[in-house]
């Protein structure tokens, strides 16, 4: 098969579609035959060398597919070859095929196609896990999102409000503030004219920018409020005002995906499952997709992400 391999760290152009070994189920396992992947940040971060692959993982980039099975490891029951599938993955996605644990299989959602359904996985997972597992987003309660335009963003808007919470966003320009009133929001920030902090307080913030932001964070949250942070686009450091978390008895939460164990991704799965994807099935929640590109284009499409200013996922589709 091919797969985009990684031939050092560095820009885009160390991209390569190259020919590769065939995955082999190990048990517990089945091959997806890829039909599309899209990307994330960390496929960015990995590419430079700052996100280094867990042990076990494919050495290829991609977290999140869709398509069809080729091939069940032993012991894999509830599936058949054939059977369309997104997948969360630890790596490996940009490919013709991929291995991935059953327990992190789901089905393609009732009316979105089989290329779209590569834009869920990660995106679901991500909020589902965080929101509602980690902070516990409940119905009434205000959500801020950093990053509404993004892949993580544009579907925590959705999901959010879907279930009930009253839902702010942080943006880039006027025209991603617009397409993120249109997907639910009620607050729209510009983070280049706004200060985000002057429009809460808010009962949970989810944030993937880390760094600066953290202070702003803590002080707009409200009494018993939640801060996830998921990315850490702008530092790694910030000084923090103990004080803010005993007072107004704060959480703070520090989480990834990518590293979990398969028995934490299964859980969260069976969630996105029996939770999202009825939401998803209904039109309450819908993929957005900002562009495809084929496999072989990877480069260009990490230059696209890297820029910035798109709107929601971009995928990379075989065939």
């Amino acid at each position: 098969m091919k797969a985009i391999t990684i031939k050092e760290f560095g820009g885009p152009e160390v991209l390569e579609w190259t020919d590769v070994e065939d995955p082999v189920p190990a048990p517990g396992e089945v091959v997806v035959d890829v039909a599309a992947a899209a990307l994330n940040r960390a496929d960015a971060v990995q590419r430079i060398g700052l996100y280094p692959v867990p042990e076990g993982a494919s050495p290829y980039p991609g977290l999140e597919v869709s398509g069809r099975i080729a091939a069940l490891g032993s012991g894999v029951t509830g599936w058949e070859v054939g059977d369309e599938v997104a997948a969360l993955l630890t790596g490996g996605g940009y490919a013709q095929k991929v291995a991935v644990p059953a327990g992190q299989l789901l089905t393609v959602p009732e009316g979105v196609g089989l290329v779209e359904a590569a834009s869920l996985p990660e995106a679901t997972a991500t909020v589902w896990s965080n929101l509602f597992m980690t902070a516990h987003l409940r119905e009434g309660e205000t959500l801020l999102v950093h990053g509404g335009a993004g892949g993580i963003g544009t579907m925590a808007i959705q999901i959010a409000k879907a279930r009930g919470a009253r839902v702010a966003t942080t943006v880039g320009g006027p025209e991603q503030a617009a397409r993120a009133r249109e997907l639910g929001a009620d607050v729209v920030v510009d983070y280049r004219t706004e200060d985000f902090a002057d429009h809460g307080p808010y009962d949970v913030v989810l944030d993937i920018i880390g760094g600066s932001y953290l202070e702003r964070n803590i002080r707009s949250l409200a009494a018993d409020g939640r801060l996830v942070v998921i990315g850490l686009q702008n530092g790694i450091e910030a000084p923090l005002n103990l004080a803010d978390l005993v007072f107004k008895r704060l959480s703070v939460h520090g989480t990834t995906l990518r590293s979990r164990s398969a028995e934490q991704k299964a859980a969260i799965v069976a969630g996105v499952q029996e939770h999202v994807w009825p939401l998803v099935a209904g039109g309450a929640v819908e993929p957005v997709i900002e562009r495809t590109l084929p496999m072989s284009e990877a480069a260009e499409a990490h230059r696209l992400l890297e820029a910035g200013g798109h709107f929601g996922k971009i995928l990379l589709v075989n065939g």
